[in-house]
């Protein structure tokens, strides 16, 4: 086994978290993959996994080795394409990154539309919850929700989301409607720890930043989870626009307090600026944006509307 199949071999144990899934996922057998992970190691003179009975871990020189192989092996693949003339025709492999949530609502039906159309491609799609590092992790395109600090990044406006606070009109009814932020803090509020904005919510008023302090009896560990306890009628919840999009069309959450909301953050379709653009990403960002700018739930951040 060549180099580049024990960084293959090592990817797939690594992104499994198992030696026996990763030899299905490459149709090899347990034994041939526990073999090529050994040598790998021998070679380089580190220990790169932990081995439990129940799992694999990465030590830190795993985690950086991890890195080097996805960029080593999508340079080179890039470099195959390039040579086989594959810049003009979109084949190969594609690593697309999203946030979990909006990856399942909008990346996902993007991906399997242009499957259909590319048989020569094939996708993998991270859906995480974490900033993603585009170079050291192998991705291609990435679709992000903010505003971009990273330089190396090439990034399409696709549409806006905005930080709206919402409940169920019959919770509305039983308790009355916010008129300003302060009056937060006579309300039921739903808390979501996969926000950065635990402890305090921020929006503004006359141009000037305006913070509320939370006091929740019910913190959560995902939106959705607290998007269905709002839709229940426990209280009040702060989500991005896109993911209350469809219970404020049906009329299961209402959108309060939207003249005390922050800016609308963009969301943009990115690609690596400084690489040559193969075309599977091309194709695959043009397929992307032209559908994203014409969803109406990013299309504009208009109010009285998600």
């Amino acid at each position: 086994m060549d180099r580049f199949q024990e960084m293959q071999v090592f990817i797939a144990v690594c992104e499994e978290r198992s030696f026996a899934t990763a030899a299905r996922r490459l149709e090899m057998s347990a034994p041939s993959v526990t073999r090529a992970v050994a040598a790998l190691e021998k070679r380089i003179g580190t220990l790169l996994l932990s081995r439990t009975t129940r799992s694999v871990h990465l030590s830190e020189a795993g985690q950086r080795y991890l890195s080097d192989c996805r960029r080593i092996l999508s340079e080179l693949e890039e470099a195959e394409d390039s040579a086989g003339g594959s810049i003009a025709a979109p084949v190969g492999q594609l690593t697309v990154t999203a946030s979990l949530l909006f990856g399942e609502l909008f990346v996902m039906p993007l991906v399997v539309g242009y499957l259909q159309q590319h048989p020569g491609v094939s996708i993998n799609a991270l859906l995480l919850d974490r900033v993603t590092h585009m170079v050291e992790e192998g991705i291609d395109v990435a679709v992000r929700i903010g505003h971009l600090m990273d330089s190396s990044q090439h990034g399409i406006k696709v549409g806006e989301v905005r930080r709206v606070l919402c409940a169920s009109p019959a919770y509305l009814a039983a308790h009355g409607s916010p008129r300003h932020p302060a009056d937060l803090k006579h309300h039921r509020l739903v808390v979501s720890s996969a926000s950065t904005l635990v402890r305090r919510w921020e929006f503004r008023e006359d141009g000037k930043p305006l913070q509320v302090d939370l006091q929740s009896r019910l913190t959560v560990s995902a939106n959705q989870a607290a998007i269905t306890a709002a839709t229940m009628g426990w209280g009040v919840t702060r989500v991005l626009s896109y993911q209350v999009a469809s219970q404020v069309g049906s009329g299961e959450l209402a959108l309060i307090l939207e003249d005390f909301e922050e800016p609308p953050l963009p969301v943009h379709v990115c690609y690596q600026a400084e690489r040559k653009v193969s075309a599977k990403v091309r194709t695959f960002v043009d397929y992307c944006v032209e559908r994203m700018r014409q969803d109406p739930a990013i299309k504009a951040a208009g109010r009285s509307r998600a």
